[in-house]
Parts: structure tokens; sequence; C-alpha cells
């Protein structure tokens, strides 16, 4: 830890009064009135405060030594990291020709009279491409031929979509014809009601594309046909990787419908739906969108030839993001790409070279250092001498405040033709504050004692959150803590959840690139010898039941409200606990906490019943009620479907 920096000048105040008064004492024994009213001690009151003032910047020159040394051993404050949302377009209509989302296309959150709007930029490309029906068939479980149904579609003759007795894996085979990458689908059906015995609100049915080497799940935004039981339409997001490929000699963009083996007490088909017909159109797309403003083409300035120059950008903070920025310099062919570095250690004379201080917005080209013999070293080119650089883009933004909740982002900032509105169907996630000075000041030892090596716990989770600083929560796991001698493991939480604290399973799986970046830098930072291993953490879920009584004039579905909402802000792995940092890896639940975030709501009267399950947050099975959820070491706790009675809700 850092050592304690001394006060160079404690007094105070009132010290600084009383010794000018008892100075006045001993040189002027004829001044006697030392009351608040006399002008003199007015004065002496007034110079005080004012040596005060010098007192407190004159005791504030260690800290600007300290926060200078931390600079000096290359120790930067992380940035901010941009909330991450996907952002479906949705249009007015089927359009004869591909619509274009471009890159820059800004969408935002409602402004209110208390909360500005959050603003998101799309990063790609996003074309919503126009689509028809090419080709209907359907193939039975277990047999390999294809009943071709395209003709009796144009004849307008009804037919089975399966087998007469639906069964497991029958499949129902739409051919589009393009490949519709992000795009919301609508299969408009003509349907008898054939199908009976389904749940309409829950078909055992699968919808899927063809990615080119598996089928991969579609999300089903709406089914109008109550599992292909009654005309209307079902909409799918096809997933990104949606391509055309040839199947039973038909080159098409591939849908599917399966269906499934019923869960538990999920009714199934005991007939197959009957179809009249079909037809197809791309009515959305989704594109990715970050919390930041893209800027573009910033001009920075004019070299002056020399090594060490920097320059300064007109806004800050950056937010890392896509494939980092480019720094252009002008030449006589021109404008040359530099490449963004992390440091000049390697940089030669001849590299094209930049550094880029995110929270400062700073570009700093590389130094030239004097050799013993006097020659100069140069670690990176030097633009010559009138040379022009510029920025072709970056990012500013970030923050925490982007992770705002799904139907949150209403607004299209950006005009666009056939774009009717848009929509995030899910909870944008992964914003992260930027870094403090403070916390900065507490990682300064460690960067000096780890110096890029991976020896102890502490580097090993201090090295993961440089390499991934977008990441909510890193533990380190080494040998005789349950992994293997010469094994460590790396567990990542990744910053995710929106307003109201409730998460998807899903949410916290870490992306794949976050993984690779920390193993990365850990396999060049470890000791020789070490097995690394970078992986999410195991969860175990968390059910309560819980019945409440309300105190008199409570609003009883206000409390219902607010129970849940404690609860799963408490029991969050992210932001939860008993300090609001996060579950303890390894920490058990008791039944009590249940009792005592429940009690502390202000509508509770009394806390009647409280009772705690553990549940699979994958099946969704429940456990035993249990008075104390013991879990393993390192593992985590995670929401699933709390239940809150109240009294006369």
């Amino acid at each position: 830890m850092a050592l304690p920096v001394p006060n160079l000048d404690d007094r105070r105040f009132q010290d600084l009064v009383d010794d000018a008064k008892r100075l006045v004492q001993q040189k002027c024994p004829e001044w006697t009135d030392h009351n608040v009213s006399d002008p003199g001690v007015t004065l002496i009151e007034t110079f005080a405060w004012m040596t005060d003032q010098l007192l407190y910047r004159l005791n504030r020159v260690p800290d600007r030594n300290y926060v200078k040394f931390l600079e000096l051993i290359g120790v930067r404050l992380f940035p901010p990291t941009a909330a991450r949302a996907a952002i479906t377009f949705w249009l007015a209509g089927p359009q004869p020709a591909t619509v274009h989302i471009r890159p820059g296309t800004q969408v935002a959150t409602l402004r209110t009279d208390s909360d500005e709007a959050i603003a998101f930029t799309t990063v790609g490309d996003l074309p919503i491409v126009p689509t028809s029906l090419s080709y209907l068939a359907s193939s039975l479980a277990g047999e390999k031929e294809v009943r071709d149904h395209t003709e009796a579609l144009l004849s307008k003759t009804s037919f089975y979509c399966f087998n007469k007795v639906p069964k497991p894996d029958d499949i129902l085979l739409v051919g589009l014809s393009d490949a519709a990458p992000s795009c919301a689908v609508t299969l408009r059906f003509k349907c008898d009601i054939e199908g009976v015995g389904v749940d309409p609100e829950n078909p055992p049915l699968l919808w899927e594309a063809w990615d080119g080497y598996a089928w991969a799940a579609c999300e089903v935004d709406r089914d109008g046909t109550g599992g292909l039981n009654r005309d209307g339409d079902v909409v799918l997001h096809v997933p990104k990787s949606h391509t055309v490929s040839v199947i039973e000699q038909q080159r098409a963009g591939w849908l599917r419908a399966r269906v499934l083996k019923p869960e538990v007490d999920q009714p199934t088909y005991s007939a197959s739906p009957t179809i009249k017909g079909l037809s197809t159109f791309t009515i959305g797309g989704t594109a990715e969108a970050v919390n930041a403003e893209l800027v573009e083409n910033e001009l920075l300035g004019v070299s002056e030839g020399v090594p060490g120059q920097r320059f300064s950008l007109k806004r800050r903070p950056v937010v890392p993001g896509g494939s980092g920025a480019v720094l252009e310099v002008s030449a006589i062919d021109g404008w040359q790409e530099w490449k963004q570095a992390q440091d000049f250690v390697e940089s030669k004379p001849d590299d094209h070279h930049f550094v880029l201080d995110a929270v400062a917005g700073e570009v700093h080209l590389g130094p030239g250092v004097r050799e013993p013999d006097g020659a100069l070293r140069y670690y990176g080119a030097v633009p010559a001498k009138g040379a022009r650089l510029r920025i072709r883009s970056y990012l500013i933004g970030g923050g925490r405040r982007g992770n705002v909740a799904r139907n949150s982002i209403s607004i299209l900032k950006s005009s666009i033709p056939y774009v009717a509105k848009v929509q995030n169907r899910r909870a944008a996630e992964g914003g992260v504050d930027g870094e403090d000075v403070e916390n900065a000041k507490v990682r300064g030892p460690i960067v000096l004692r780890t110096r890029d090596r991976a020896v102890t716990m502490e580097d090993y989770e201090h090295l993961g959150r440089e390499a991934a600083p977008e990441v909510a929560r890193i533990r380190c796991v080494t040998a005789g803590d349950g992994m293997e001698a010469g094994g460590v493991r790396i567990l990542v939480v990744p910053a995710a959840g929106g307003q109201d604290g409730r998460l998807r399973f899903e949410q916290l799986v870490p992306a794949e690139e976050t993984l690779q970046r920390i193993s990365q830098r850990l396999d060049a930072s470890r000791v020789i010898g070490t097995r690394v291993t970078v992986e999410p953490p195991v969860y175990r879920g968390v059910t309560v039941v819980a019945k409440l009584r309300p105190r008199p004039g409570a609003n009883a579905a206000r409390l219902q409200g607010d129970a849940l909402d404690a609860l799963y802000h408490y029991f969050h792995p992210i932001s939860g606990g008993p300090d609001g940092s996060g579950w303890p890896f390894g920490r058990p639940v008791h039944v009590g906490e249940v009792y005592s975030v429940l009690q502390g709501l202000r509508g509770t009267e009394l806390v009647e019943d409280a009772r705690l399950f553990g549940a699979d947050p994958v099946t969704g099975q429940r456990g035993q009620a249990v008075q104390r959820l013991v879990i393993e070491p390192h593992a985590l706790v995670f929401s699933y479907e709390h239940q809150v009675l109240v009294e006369g809700a």
C-alpha cells in the first residue's frame, strides 16, 4: 500500500487566529479588545482565512507529485466502456429494394423533464434485404424423403406440414429468394385449425436458419398463428450467420420449423397443422449499436518534424471499440495510415506507430532517447515537418448510464426513408464508468511490483483487468484453492444488467473476444509451465418465495414490485451482496438475509413466510426449500424467478 502522505502544515483557520492573538498580547500589550467586534480582530480573521487557503493548496502538492510519479511508471486511467445494444429497425412495409442502415446512424432514448436522452450509434452496415418465398417442403422424422409443397401452394391446395400425428423432428422447410442475415422476416400463413392439442402461447416448435454449416436458432418476435393453427404472421429474427445454400437441389436462404419433444406439462400436437397459403417478406433488421458518438476525420494539427509530439483531440474521453483508432498523416501520394500501439517499447525508427491516451484525449508520437554515445535513438517514426495529421474516426461517451432497459430506445435521430420505428428488444449492457484517480493511486504500487509479470493472484487479476477494463469482476483461482498444481483459472464476470436488476443467464457469459484478449495477455506474462484457463464462473440459481403483510394504507401492488426489485438487486452477482459490490465468491445464502431484505422495505408490516430454493438457471428445475444454500467455492449466485405474495395485491 502507499505510504501515508503527511500534511506539510496542519494548522487550520482557528489555529492561525489564536496564534495571531497570542502574538498581539506579546508585541502590543496595550491592545486589549480581542472580541470579534474589534476591527483589528476582523483583519486577523481575514488574513487567517487567506492563509488557510494557501495551506490547503500547499498540502495538495504531495498528491500532484504522486500522480506525476504514476505517469512516469506508465499508469494510465482506464477509459469508460460503452454499453452495447441490438437495435431493430422496423420498416413501414415490404420494400422492393435493399434498405441500408449505415454506420453512424444515431438512435436515442426518450428525453424527459428529469432525464437527458441517451444516444446510441450503429457501428456496422446493415442491409435489409428484400425476400420472397421460392420453395416450401417438409420432411418426416427418421425419413430422408422431402415432400415438395411448392406446386400445391401455387395451386392453393391445402396440405399437412408435418406427419398426420406430428412427431419430434418433423420439419417444415421454407426457402427464401435470398439470405437475410440480421433481418426480421415475416412468414404470412393461411392455416386451418387442424393442429389441435397445443398451447397457442407455447407451441412445441423451434424456428431455425441454415448458416452453411448448421441450423442456428431464430428468435421468434411474435407468432400470430398460435403454432400454425390459424391465419396470421410469424415474425422471425434471422441470425447474422444466415447464408444462401443448396438443399434438395434448390438454392435459397433456408428457414425451417422443427417439432420439439414437449417439455414437462407442455401439450403437443395430436394432429398436423394444415397450410393453405404462405408468403414471405422482410420487415426489418437488427444492427449493433454502442452508447457513444462517432467523430470522423478530425484534423489534429501540423507536424513540427521532431520526436515526442503530442496532439489533443477535440472530444474526450475516447471509448474503446471496433478495430481501434487510425491516425492518418499526409504524404506526397495521399494519406498514410499509422497504427495504434500499446507503447513504444518494441517500436523501431521506421514503424508508423502512435499511442492514444483515451482519457486525456491525446495522440502521442514516438520519442527520441539520447544514447550514452550521444546518438539519438528513435522509438517510432517521426512525421515530416509540415505534414498534416488527422484521426479517421473515434468514439466518445460510454459509462454505466448507457445500460438502459429493454424497449427504452425508441427515437431515430437520423432520418432514414421507409424506417417506421426503432426498438431495443433487450437491455443494453457492458457500460462501465471510467477509472478515477483514487483507484489509479491504489493500482500504482501493483503496477510497479508486477511489471507485466504474472506471479501472484493479484498479478493475474490486475493484468486481466488491464486487458479487458470493460468487465465487471475478475477472480484468480490458484493451485491449492480448487486447482491442480501448475494451473491457474481466471474467472471473468461481464458487466451486465439493466436498470431493474434482472438478468438473463446468457448475459453472464462473457464474449469470446473478451476471453481471448485476456488469455493472450496472461499467456505473454505467465510463469513458464503455468497453464492458464480463462472462463466464466459457476452460477447457482436462487429462488425466493415469500409472503408479506403490508402496513395499513400501503399500496400492496407497489410493495410487491418493490420486494421483487429488492430481491433481484440483493442476489445479484455484479451489484448485489451485503456491500453492494457484487455477491462474494463462494458465500452461502441464508434465509435470514431474505427476511432482512424484505423487512427493511418501507411498506412491509411483517414477513409472514420466506423460503429459499436452489434453482438450475439452464433447466429451470427447482430444488427443495432450505434454510442455508451452500454454493461451491468461487461460485456466484444468480436470481431466478423470485415470487412474492402480498396480502391484498
